[in-house]
């Protein structure tokens, strides 16, 4: 199982269908679901910042199990090219765990307590991507993934 935490839901009917034809193209490869978690409003004051973060923390991590192999999305990661995550995620599929975690933070970031649960912290690019579109980037790349572990045309 994939899952894909992420903090507040997609507005945009557009971008909400390109997401769900990313979810069709995925099944017959990967059972892959999204959980989205409430994202919080915020001042911008240091302590309400924190406060923000730890509550949504609290529900990221409400849904994580023990075993589940978590990768954050992190400007502090390592970038992969296609091919390499491609190879990575197959590689955590054999040798860590059958259930991989995706988590995209809200737009204050993550809290401290994700950063330590995190097994692997991946860093797509140093651009700013919207957080509704990053979730369909995200599933673009692991059906990309797939369909590189399968000698499936499309990578190129």
């Amino acid at each position: 199982m994939i899952s894909i935490i992420a903090v507040g839901k997609i507005k945009d009917k557009n971008i909400r269908e390109l997401a769900a034809e990313y979810l069709k193209r995925l099944q017959p490869y990967h059972k892959v679901k999204i959980i989205e978690v409430k994202d919080y409003s915020t001042s911008s004051k240091d302590s309400l910042i924190k406060e923000t973060l730890d509550k949504e923390a609290k529900n990221i991590l409400k849904v994580i199990k023990d075993q589940d192999y978590v990768i954050l999305l992190s400007l502090e990661g390592l970038q992969y090219d296609s091919i390499s995550f491609s190879e990575k995620l197959g590689s955590i599929f054999t040798y860590n765990s059958s259930d991989v975690v995706f988590v995209i933070g809200g737009s204050l970031g993550v809290s401290q307590d994700i950063i330590n649960r995190a097994n692997l912290e991946w860093k797509f690019s140093d651009l700013t991507f919207p957080h509704q579109l990053f979730r369909v980037m995200l599933l673009e790349q692991i059906y990309r993934s797939f369909r590189i572990k399968t000698n499936e045309p499309y990578h190129k």
